[in-house]
């Protein structure tokens, strides 16, 4: 099955032989930038273009079109080069569009000769931009991969060149105008785009780890409405109060209207349905469900909030991209309030100064009225900010009301009423609950934390006692920590169709034998926790071969070549009281398997306290790096790279009590066992 990816995310290539397609809904031009290993491209015979469309290893188009298909050999594509950029650009063809904006999203697609599709990626979120970076053709440890980029550029072919670090950027982009401007005649007729795909246009999806463009001041969503009726979303926030962040080409974004010569009603005249919240957009067309929320609103009231309320393929994605925006909503919401406040706080620090500067107002009552003008103006500043706050966290909390209720099992808590009518699925979900967050204002407001799957990078739950903890021993913390661990696998385990995905458990001091034993009773584990150093050693070191064997297939092109009777399904390896049992050997073939082990399907999962292995010194701190750190009690160590807010951590376990977990688990064993 193809992968849809999303900005940043990458993809294994298991071919060399491949085409790029590109489609779009104006004629647009397509080349690619060859760069070394250091990404430089050296100069202008390392681009290939309309005017010299053939480069050892690729040729493009030689004039623009709605389409493209860009043939590309991996095996003929000079050593020197490890890094292919697919760009794609407006020619400044008269009455043509002058940014992306005004168009809906293109996307492009890596596919074989055959036409099977690889992987596929919708560019989103671009607004004043004319030239974009769609994918990456890149080398790791001689394999090569797909990362989807969507850097675009306002500058358009000059400033994006110029950023490939080629110095004669300007003349070569005028070139490829010249180049294009010849072929312009013979372009290929825009096609018809069909309603059902332009309404499944993905919105980007953001996270904590990875950020979004940005809308036009002063609102936290800005809809752009393209002629053709499609609306997207870009959920973003803002560098400051009344600032918008620049979009990834440099520009602002789009206006309310929806852009230059696009009126706010365009989306009104039809086209595909719009699952855009009230509060995210000036004026659209109404969903169902919104209109009969709207119908059941009072007169002049506001709307009430809608679940799956935003855009996407599939109500799971529109789910998660709601979440991402509530969670982008309640930073920008904060950061506001914050901001606000400090700039209160400074105004009455200046002006008490000023106050005390002058002699003649320093002492008496004159001094006192204005300390006491001084200190009202600040209150006044604050309640007001404090007032913006509280109505959108209002707003927030009515909107989570009715998107915790309708999350489906991979994104729900263990105390969702889904779970009572949970069936094994046939098909993975985009992503998995970790756990929840939230900040010191928006208590008890709680927003899912959501990530992509499969995972990218592996988990540790810190089993250490934190600062300031209410726990004086780390016994009680640690069974936590493995409570922890055991919700997470259960869910992994429960999310995916069965054969699927497997769990295998490290347990060397059996310090975890009773925490396991949820998993092991229901008979979901692959085989009984691994005990003792030869059981570490004979864990760790067939997962190392499996990750060896993988690899070396799908470098030599030949996946189906791997030996008969080898799991190829993804697993999970929880190593419980990390470094116990473990010599030097064993701690390599970890360090591998969380680095190499995520693109081939085995994941990580670390249940460890850092001071226990401090005799490694910094031995082991790329370990600890390229994990993702999660913690078995709250804790406000995540921050977004948006404004920087420290995000309070808090896991999603099992109620006490509940019986949820094991009858979870007996449905998963029992379509295991169907399924071998």
């Amino acid at each position: 099955m193809a992968a849809e990816l999303v900005r940043g995310q990458n993809h294994p290539l298991s071919r060399n032989r491949i085409e790029i397609r590109i489609s779009a809904d104006a004629p647009v031009v397509a080349g690619a930038t060859l760069a070394d290993e250091s990404g430089r491209v050296r100069g202008t015979d390392a681009v290939a273009h309309p005017g010299a469309p053939t480069l050892p290893g690729i040729e493009v188009s030689r004039q623009a079109a709605a389409e493209h298909r860009l043939a590309v050999d991996l095996d003929a594509m000079p050593e020197t080069v490890h890094r292919i950029s697919v760009l794609i650009a407006l020619p400044a063809a008269p009455g043509g569009p002058l940014r992306f904006g005004a168009l809906a999203a293109p996307r492009a697609a890596v596919t074989g000769l055959d036409g099977t599709e690889v992987a596929g990626y919708t560019l989103t979120g671009l607004d004043a931009e004319s030239a974009v970076v769609a994918l990456e053709l890149y080398r790791r440890q001689g394999a090569w991969k797909i990362r989807a980029v969507g850097q675009g550029y306002a500058e358009g072919l000059t400033g994006l060149l110029t950023d490939q670090g080629l110095p004669q950027a300007a003349e070569l982009a005028r070139g490829i105008e010249e180049a294009v401007a010849r072929g312009l005649a013979r372009s290929v007729p825009v096609r018809t785009r069909d309603t059902d795909r332009s309404r499944r246009t993905a919105a980007p999806v953001t996270g904590p780890d990875l950020p979004g463009t940005t809308p036009a001041a002063g609102s936290p969503y800005d809809v752009q409405a393209p002629g053709d009726g499609d609306s997207t979303v870009r959920p973003a926030l803002s560098d400051g109060p009344g600032e918008a962040a620049p979009t990834p080409g440099g520009g602002a974004g789009p206006s309310a209207s929806g852009g230059p010569g696009i009126p706010a009603d365009a989306t009104s005249a039809g086209g595909p349905v719009d699952y855009t919240h009230p509060k995210r957009r000036q004026a659209s067309r109404p969903s169902a469900p919104e209109a009969a929320a709207a119908a059941a609103a009072p007169p002049d009231g506001p709307v009430p909030p809608v679940a799956g309320d935003a855009v996407g393929w599939s109500m799971d994605e529109r789910l998660y991209n709601q979440v991402w925006g509530m969670f982008e909503d309640l930073a920008r919401s904060a950061a506001a309030c914050r901001s606000a406040v400090d700039f209160a706080e400074s105004r009455m620090e200046k002006e008490l100064d000023q106050v005390l500067s002058d002699p003649r107002s320093r002492l008496g009552s004159v001094g006192d009225a204005a300390r006491e003008a001084a200190q009202a103006r600040q209150a006044q500043l604050v309640d007001q900010a404090r007032a913006a706050l509280d109505r959108d966290l209002a707003q927030l909390t009515a909107e989570s009301e009715v998107v915790e209720p309708a999350l489906p099992p991979a994104y729900a808590r263990w105390d969702n009423p889904v779970w009572h009518g949970y069936r094994v699925p046939t098909e993975p979900p985009m992503a998995i609950r970790l756990g929840d967050l939230h900040l010191p204002e928006s208590a008890p407001l709680r927003i899912p934390m959501l990530v992509r799957l499969p995972l990218e990078r592996g988990l540790w739950i810190d089993s250490g006692v934190p600062d300031a903890s209410p726990f004086e021993e780390t016994g009680e913390l640690r069974h936590l920590a493995l409570r922890t661990a055991v919700a997470l696998a259960a869910r992994l385990l429960a999310v995916h169709p069965a054969g699927e995905f497997g769990v295998q458990v490290v347990d060397p001091a059996r310090a975890g034998a009773s925490a396991f034993a949820p998993l092991r009773g229901a008979g979901v584990l692959d085989a009984p926790p691994a005990t003792g150093a030869a059981g570490v050693a004979g864990v760790l070191g067939r997962l190392t071969e499996r990750v060896d064997l993988v690899q070396m297939a799908v470098r030599g092109g030949a996946p189906d070549a791997l030996p008969p009777g080898l799991d190829t399904s993804r697993q999970l390896l929880i190593v419980n009281d990390f470094p116990h049992g473990f010599d030097d050997r064993a701690v390599t073939q970890l360090r591998y398997l969380a680095d190499e082990g995520p693109d081939v399907g085995v994941h990580l999962l670390l249940v460890a306290d850092r001071e226990d292995a401090a005799a490694y010194g910094p031995l082991l701190d790329p370990l600890w790096r390229s994990l993702m750190r999660l913690t078995p009690v709250p804790d406000d160590h995540l921050a977004d790279p948006w404004v920087g807010h420290a995000w309070t951590y808090e896991p999603c376990l099992v109620p006490p009590g509940s019986q949820v977990l094991q009858q979870v688990l007996t449905q998963v064993a029992a379509a295991r066992t169907k399924h071998m």
